[in-house]
């Protein structure tokens, strides 16, 4: 039981608040007002808008180090861009940054291809500008190798996610959650996104994926073996079928974070309370409790 109670307290010290919610909440629509103020001429924090990322997924831990936001333009704007030379989408991103720097003129505000980022005081806005894709899906701006149109699929992304979260009880974005801490604990160079991606790889085939939180030690050890694995691999976005590289840089932290996870079970399964929070912390930090 002392697993359950361990990994049941870390989750839940984990999630957001829910005064950073509510921040999260007020830094997009604070944006977003003012996008649909210069590009439609509506008064609306909404429209136009979806939180997408972590956001979007409800993967989000804390403290939150940003708030993904799409905000769809109208085609007029692609249109009037597509009429000039050079590097049309940094050009639509420092329009858009443009727009938010009339608002926000005491703060700096970015432009870097495909997100114009929007600090507030407590939390960062990265603001995707986006135009409608058919018969799905969004474009994006990408600014790199002279600029293009990259086709996303955000709603496909939640898809995937939630579907794998309901096949496995939940246990699909706990998984991810604790990974991002790792992540950021141990400063992994893993992206967020492959994450997601081989967390849902990996519970498909994993056996204990439905059940309870009892089995989470078991859970990170066995996800580690199975991230060594898909080194130099491919992921591929739902949607899209992008191929995305998982390459190897994160490989030697996956390492160390599996041995361990393994002396961490081990220690569980003795009932050595301390000696296993003390190996757990080693991967995710004082967010999970030494002692339980």
């Amino acid at each position: 039981m002392s697993v359950s109670r361990r990994f049941d307290k870390f989750l839940a010290d984990a999630r957001l608040t829910a005064t950073q919610l509510a921040e999260g909440r007020r830094a997009k629509e604070s944006v977003v007002a003012t996008l649909n103020r210069h590009y439609y001429g509506i008064r609306s924090s909404d429209q136009h808008s979806r939180f997408i990322g972590s956001w979007a997924k409800s993967t989000r831990i804390r403290p939150p180090r940003d708030v993904d936001v799409q905000f769809i333009l109208p085609q007029s704007v692609r249109d009037r861009f597509d009429l000039r030379v050079g590097n049309k989408q940094s050009q639509i991103l420092q329009e858009v940054k443009g727009v938010l720097s009339k608002e926000y003129y005491s703060t700096s505000i970015r432009g870097d291809g495909p997100v114009v980022q929007k600090p507030f005081s407590k939390i960062l806005v990265e603001v995707v500008p986006a135009f409608v894709r058919y018969p799905s899906g969004t474009y994006v701006c990408v600014t790199s190798y002279g600029g293009y149109y990259k086709a996303e699929d955000y709603p496909a992304q939640e898809a995937h996610i939630n579907a794998s979260n309901s096949r496995t009880n939940g246990n699909t974005k706990d998984l991810i959650r604790m990974l991002k801490v790792w992540q950021r604990h141990c400063n992994v160079p893993l992206r967020s996104f492959l994450i997601e991606l081989t967390s849902v790889g990996f519970l498909d085939n994993w056996g204990s994926s439905g059940k309870s939180s009892t089995y989470y030690d078991w859970m990170i050890r066995d996800y580690f073996q199975y991230l060594l694995r898909l080194q130099n691999g491919t992921a591929y976005a739902p949607g899209t079928g992008e191929a995305i590289s998982l390459g190897d840089a994160w490989a030697s932290r996956a390492e160390t974070a599996l041995a361990r996870a393994r002396r961490g079970c081990e220690f569980e399964s003795a009932e050595l309370i301390i000696s296993a929070g003390e190996e757990w912390q080693k991967i995710f930090g004082a967010n999970i409790p030494k002692y339980v």
